[in-house]
């Protein structure tokens, strides 16, 4: 399952989402979402401990400035890798 997550971890109910997650499963932060990815946060630690891929969105990273301190152990992705996405985990759940 492709899991999307828009809202800010701090937006939102962070640990909900978390158990949702099933191993293989894989995650993409987009719009807001990719907060979860900076690095030094709890909030990257946990997804980190997850049997999980975890992706951001490398436009919305440059949109909000946060280039520099987005984790390098989570995957940059295109609108056209987030298209392949979808194909790929033809079931998804939006966050």
């Amino acid at each position: 399952m492709l899991h999307t997550l828009r809202h800010s971890p701090w937006q939102c109910d962070f640990s909900t989402f978390l158990t949702a997650l099933q191993p293989g499963d894989a995650v993409l932060l987009l719009q807001d979402g990719v907060i979860a990815a900076l690095e030094g946060t709890r909030f990257l630690e946990m997804l980190q401990n997850a049997s999980i891929s975890v992706s951001v969105l490398q436009d919305d990273v440059e949109a909000r400035g946060l280039s520099a301190q987005i984790s390098n152990s989570i995957a940059r992705v295109s609108y056209t890798d987030f298209v392949r996405m979808t194909v790929d985990h033809p079931t998804q759940m939006a966050w």
